[in-house]
């Protein structure tokens, strides 16, 4: 199975591209990107060796999916997705903060928690709390959005005292936060799923605040599955989830947290083809569809020719 690992195209007025842990956008004058999911994989804030077949394909189809189910409750920067890889939309200004929201202690404010920690950028968080236990009301946990190595968590008053977002800005990107989570819960609730944590990123065009990038796809969010989970959260047992926290905790199991001196361990192709197949798994529960491969012809060019058809048309 082929796989994208790099792009390097070169569209009509196009001004630079960023290449991303996962994504390459393009920026095209005057006022779009062109967003490709690559089949790259990251964890630990390092991008791994080998690529996941179909993993950008199930990325940009989902975060597509979510962002037209979402149009009512904050407007987003989609325009177009003319090529399964590929997203296009308007172009705005990021806002320097991740809004990470969480319903359930896990992944890594668990390992914090275990740890000791008693508040998480700021939230409060009461003593004799287990793994996979859900909040009386889901946390917002932001983070800083850094250019290169680890995003820090940060609280709402240190992200207004610095100046990263305006306190107008702030509260309105909390509220959308709050109610994309609501709206993501009860999509995966439909599927059978536990929609866990999440993040979301926004942008501003024109003064206002906008929806940008991916959302509740499986590299930024987390999935449990709802049947069986009272009872393993009972018996202090792993909870069953979509999510890329698997391939963590193969990495950790085999020595790798991204630190320094550390070697990522080899990802055999049985076990990327195993990662291939949890990924197409969730997208096939979280959007109730079978899914469907794209044609495995020359990627590059699939994705050229979608996007130079896309781009006439717009500014057609």
């Amino acid at each position: 199975m082929s796989t994208l690992l790099t792009t390097d195209f070169n569209f009509p007025g196009q001004r630079s591209v960023y290449h991303g842990k996962v994504r390459d956008v393009y920026d095209i004058a005057p006022d779009l990107l062109v967003m490709v999911a690559s089949d790259r994989i990251s964890a630990f804030d390092v991008v791994l060796p080998e690529g996941i077949p179909y993993k950008g394909q199930v990325l940009n189809q989902i975060a597509a999916k979510f962002l037209d189910a979402t149009a009512d409750i904050v407007p987003n920067w989609k325009l177009a997705t003319p090529d399964p890889m590929v997203t296009v939309g308007r172009k705005a200004e990021g806002l320097r903060v991740e809004m990470i929201i969480r319903g359930y202690l896990t992944g890594s404010a668990w390992r914090e928690y275990a740890a000791g920690c008693r508040e998480l950028c700021g939230v409060k968080l009461p003593d004799g709390m287990r793994e996979n236990q859900k909040f009386p009301e889901p946390i917002i946990t932001p983070t800083t959005k850094a250019e290169a190595g680890h995003d820090e968590n940060i609280s709402r008053e240190e992200i207004i005292a610095q100046g990263l977002v305006s306190a107008e800005d702030y509260a309105k990107v909390e509220k959308y936060t709050r109610a994309l989570f609501a709206r993501g819960s009860e999509m995966a609730a439909e599927k059978g799923l536990i929609l866990v944590d999440t993040k979301y990123e926004f942008g501003l065009l024109d003064g206002e605040v906008i929806l940008i990038d991916e959302i509740h796809t499986p590299d930024s969010s987390r999935y449990f599955y709802a049947d069986g989970y009272e009872e393993r959260f009972e018996k202090g047992e792993p909870q069953r989830q979509l999510s890329k926290e698997f391939v963590r905790q193969w990495l950790i199991e085999h020595g790798f947290m991204g630190k320094a001196g550390q070697q990522v361990p080899e990802m055999t192709p049985e076990f990327v083809e195993s990662v291939s197949r949890r990924y197409i798994e969730l997208y096939e529960h979280i959007t109730g569809e079978k899914f469907v491969p794209a044609p495995e012809q020359d990627l590059n060019s699939r994705i050229e020719t979608n996007v130079l058809d896309c781009l006439n048309r717009l500014n057609g």
